[in-house]
């Protein structure tokens, strides 16, 4: 497996697409077996850590296949000239998507400020739980997904406010629909990319709990332009 040496120390993404490139030009087809975790990251430069956060990119893509104990196999393939439907849907609607990040970013920007005032003991209690959950959820993809929807969904409530939980309601499932999969490869299966998102919730939170609107508003704005950074690779 000929591989380019990084010169980025934990560029766990140049890894993922080198070894996707590979599977994608037919170097490494279904059945191959990849080196071990300790042979690649002396081939990349990298540490282990950063080699396990590539394969894991690479499973939640379905193209390897990792076992215990018994290293990590080639299980399908991507023609060259064809993208994930995923990636297709994000790049055909592009200016609809590019309008439902603004329109997010503005209200839930405003939601978390709001909610940092108006928000109740009980409001407090259920992020202070699902924040909890999401610690834990740090490395498994879909437990991951599902504590940021409950997040950003039990924030919207916290304002008191029906018209914005029905807005933040309608922006959601239209995102949704767009980036589902690719957020999740994206963010999720990464462990150090999920770690950052956990710590960006908590700073949420924690502003909410103290009741500071301002840095409620700035910390959501600082979590959502690193969730877009991330999204707009594929726009």
């Amino acid at each position: 497996m000929q591989v380019t040496k990084l010169t980025k120390r934990n560029h766990y993404e140049e890894i993922t697409e080198q070894i996707k490139r590979l599977i994608i030009e037919g170097d490494l087809r279904p059945g191959d077996k990849l080196p071990s975790t300790k042979e690649m990251s002396e081939r990349f430069g990298v540490g282990r850590s950063t080699t396990r956060e590539a394969l894991s990119a690479l499973k939640a893509m379905g193209l390897i296949e990792i076992k215990q104990g018994g290293g990590c196999t080639v299980i399908g393939t991507l023609p060259a000239e064809v993208e994930l439907p995923e990636l297709q849907s994000l790049r055909l609607n592009r200016e609809t998507l590019l309008e439902l990040l603004e329109a997010r970013q503005a209200l839930e920007v405003s939601n978390a400020s709001i909610a940092a005032i108006k928000r109740t003991d009980k409001d407090v209690a259920a992020l202070g739980v699902i924040v909890e959950e999401m610690e834990r959820s740090i490395g498994d993809d879909a437990l991951g997904e599902r504590t940021d929807l409950q997040f950003h969904a039990t924030l919207a409530n916290a304002t008191g406010n029906s018209i914005m939980v029905r807005l933040f309601e309608s922006i959601t499932s239209q995102m949704e629909t767009a980036i589902h999969e690719v957020r999740r490869v994206e963010l999720y299966a990464n462990r150090s990319v999920a770690e950052r998102l956990y710590a960006e919730h908590r700073a949420i939170y924690d502003a909410v709990l103290a009741g500071d609107a301002d840095e409620a508003a700035a910390c959501m704005k600082r979590h959502l332009h690193h969730v877009e950074s991330i999204l707009m690779k594929y726009v």
